[in-house]
């Protein structure tokens, strides 16, 4: 009898159990924590204060939602085993994430080989959703062509004829030089791209990149590096005089991630996108950054936007989808309307991007910090090509 009552026992512990597995989401998580800490780790809490904030209202369809995170290196092939053993171990529900452009690619790849839901948070190139787009993929940053296409009024409106460039030489680099020229040519018929600097990534050689370029007398730059690739080009730059007498238009340069480090080195009268989270006066942007100083006791990067609307859009497909089969979420996803700190974003259904915008304006100093000034901020929905371009671009993608 006690032998009998024990198994009843074990058997009703096996199904509360199961039943409590049930009663989960789990998301997983792949980026380059290690080799991008500046960006990722701000973008971690903002995942976090999210994963607060809806799991203590009761979650999703009365589920939780748990998170499990790997490192990929940096690397695709590490990013693929990764989300393999999510999949396959761990039983994750949804992928999300990815940082650098390559990996990101890697990722959209895998989604169509196991036929997985994959959003794609941060990386930037165009391809996530037109070329190498398929219909697992989604992607919620402003791709590289829209926020080039946010910057070239400015650098157009500079009445520049001769441009450098410099970009880091990987597949986010190679896809915003390719849209600003283009875009570029289109509204100034008569510009030169008189001189282009292609760089390894995280190794830049800043002296001789900078003196290449003054040594081709550009009346503008058109700069893509980011990190400490651009702290070092920076510095130069103010050594070389690269700088001087010529206008700059910079992509994410505004992004606190990279501009606090300059501290007083910061450049002035750039053109970039960012976020100057220090002067966005909305009810949204306001209960966002009042949370996340609570919680964390320091201020929001843009990493700390991205991570909080990644997870936000997960719920928000979740929740319309009511579970988390992978042709409902598909289904749920486009048109997919979401609240975030910036507004309300929709998630395209003709090519799966996000119109988040960003905010556009000039690099200025105050109290001996770099800051952005007379910035706007820039609906995406705004900024993206016709419904005929896309299918142009995304020929193969149901």
């Amino acid at each position: 009898m006690h032998k009998r009552f024990t198994a009843l026992l074990a058997a009703l512990a096996w199904g509360l159990g199961a039943a409590q597995a049930e009663e989960v989401y789990t998301i997983g998580e792949i980026n380059s924590y290690k080799a991008q800490p500046a960006f990722l780790e701000p973008y971690k809490k903002g995942m976090e204060l999210a994963l607060a904030q809806i799991n203590i209202t009761g979650g999703v369809n009365g589920r939780k939602l748990v998170l499990v995170t790997r490192d990929d290196n940096g690397n695709p092939a590490d990013a693929v085993r990764a989300a393999e053993e999510l999949v396959t171990r761990e039983k994750v529900d949804v992928l999300m994430g990815s940082f650098l452009s390559h990996v990101g690619l890697a990722l959209t790849d895998y989604a169509q080989q196991k036929k997985r839901f994959f959003l794609a948070a941060e990386p930037l190139t165009d391809k996530i959703v037109w070329e190498n787009g398929n219909r697992y993929t989604f992607r919620l940053r402003p791709s590289t062509y829209m926020q080039v296409a946010m910057l070239v009024p400015e650098a157009a409106a500079m009445k520049k004829k001769r441009w450098a460039i410099v970009y880091p030489n990987y597949e986010y680099g190679q896809s915003a030089v390719a849209t600003f020229k283009r875009l570029l040519k289109a509204a100034q018929p008569d510009v030169e791209f008189v001189a282009e600097q292609a760089t390894p990534l995280g190794k830049v050689d800043a002296g001789s990149v900078v003196q290449a370029l003054a040594d081709a007398k550009p009346d503008a730059i058109f700069n893509v590096l980011f990190a400490a690739d651009l702290a070092k080009f920076v510095r130069e730059g103010h050594t070389r005089g690269l700088f001087e007498g010529r206008g700059v238009v910079s992509l994410l340069t505004g992004e606190p991630e990279y501009l606090d480090p300059l501290k007083g080195e910061a450049p002035q009268g750039w053109v970039v996108t960012g976020y100057p989270w220090y002067a966005i006066f909305t009810a949204e942007h306001d209960a966002f950054a009042t949370a996340y100083r609570k919680r964390f006791k320091d201020y929001p990067r843009a990493g700390s936007v991205v991570g909080y609307n990644a997870i936000q859009s997960i719920a928000a497909g979740l929740k319309k989808a009511g579970s988390a089969d992978t042709e409902k979420l598909i289904a749920a996803f486009r048109g997919l309307e979401v609240r975030t700190p910036f507004g309300p974003i929709t998630y395209r259904p003709q090519d799966h991007q996000s119109t988040m915008g960003a905010y556009v304006g000039k690099t200025g100093l105050y109290g001996g910090k770099g800051v952005m000034v007379d910035f706007h901020y820039m609906d995406g929905a705004k900024f993206q090509p016709s419904d005929a371009e896309v299918k142009k671009l995304r020929p193969a993608a149901p």
